[in-house]
Parts: structure tokens; C-alpha cells; sequence
């Protein structure tokens, strides 16, 4: 295919498309280099909105993956790895998947429906299951758990916090976050089932 589009460029008397400077730019865009980023806009902006656009059908909607994929390029070009693969593909494959995920995104959305607002019955569901037997279970089997444990439970389970969300606050590695609430519940299940 390469080897076409030199054929096809030398003669047209055109210079082929050179991405040489495409990995120096993201270079300097890991680097915070706002001059660089709007370069790369420049050169890559109009092609990545094409792409994304083929994919949603939508100018609306390939204008937001465009803008989504830009921003992710920003806060991500130290990801880029030239070893890994080229910085079209780079870039082409970020903007394609921005654009796949508001396809999913809005493919999931019912129109015109919106959840009637009710109030809650229970505002305490917390304390209602505490006294409830199965609460009562739960509570001595958590109080068996390690504090640290027990507490990060609670955090992932009633705050709802991400595992992602718990190493950050935590100051924690994921994986450890991962591992730990996987002992935690399988712990919980055993001592629930006795």
C-alpha cells in the first residue's frame, strides 16, 4: 500500500504524507507544549473528524468524539509508544474508539424517558438492614474483619466508590485494592453462610 501511494505521489509530482514529526509532537504534548497540541489539531483535527464521522453519521456526534479524542490525546500522549505502532494509528485508533463509545453511549439512552422522581421510602436502608437478622449477621460478620478491611468495604459497597476511586484515596496500588476486597467478600460469603 506504501509502496502505491509513492507511486501514485511521485507521479503526481506530490510528496507523500510524512508522520516523522507526529512523534516528536506528542513528545512535546506529554511535555505540556500547548503549541505543539494545536500543530497536531492542525494537521490531525480535520482527518480525525472524517473518521469519526464515517462512524457516528452524525456531524454533531463526530464533532464530540473529535473533541473527546483531542482531550485524551492531550492528557495521554506520554502513552504513546512509537515501538508500538505509528502515530496515525495512534491517533486514528483513539478517535475511533471515542466515537464507537458515544455510539454505545447513546445507543443505550431512551429518548424521551425521564424517571419520575419519587421519595425514598426509607431513607435509612442502612440502618433498616442493620436491624433487620440479615443485617445483624452482616454487621458481626464485618466486625471480624480488619479494620482497614472493613473500612474499605463500606467505602466500595455503600459509598460506592471505584476500585480505582479507593487507590486514590487510599494511596494504595489497584491491584492491592483489587486483591483485598476479593478476600474481604469471599470471607464475608463464608461467614455469612455459617
Amino acid at each position: 500500500m506504501a509502496t502505491v501511494r509513492k507511486i501514485r505521489c511521485r507521479a503526481s509530482g506530490l510528496k507523500p504524507a510524512s508522520h516523522a514529526r507526529e512523534p516528536a509532537l506528542l513528545d512535546r504534548c506529554a511535555g505540556g507544549d500547548r503549541a505543539a497540541f494545536r500543530l497536531l489539531y492542525d494537521r490531525w483535527g480535520s482527518r480525525l473528524y472524517g473518521i469519526a464521522l464515517r462512524i457516528t453519521r452524525q456531524p454533531a456526534l463526530a464533532a464530540d468524539a473529535t473533541q473527546e479524542a483531542f482531550v485524551q490525546i492531550w492528557q495521554q500522549a506520554h502513552r504513546f509508544d512509537p515501538a508500538r505502532g505509528g502515530p496515525d494509528a495512534w491517533l486514528i485508533g483513539i478517535v475511533r474508539f471515542r466515537a464507537l463509545d458515544i455510539i454505545r453511549r447513546r445507543s443505550r439512552e431512551v429518548l424521551g424517558y425521564e424517571a419520575e422522581e419519587r421519595a425514598d421510602d426509607a431513607p435509612d436502608a442502612l440502618g433498616g438492614l442493620l436491624s433487620s437478622a440479615e443485617g445483624a449477621a452482616l454487621h458481626r460478620c464485618l466486625a471480624q474483619l480488619e479494620p482497614d478491611r472493613r473500612r474499605l468495604v463500606i467505602m466500595a459497597f455503600v459509598e460506592g466508590l471505584s476500585h480505582s476511586e479507593l487507590a486514590v484515596r487510599l494511596h494504595v496500588p489497584l491491584g492491592t485494592i483489587k486483591s483485598w476486597l476479593r478476600r474481604s467478600l469471599i470471607f464475608l460469603r463464608g461467614c455469612l453462610a455459617a
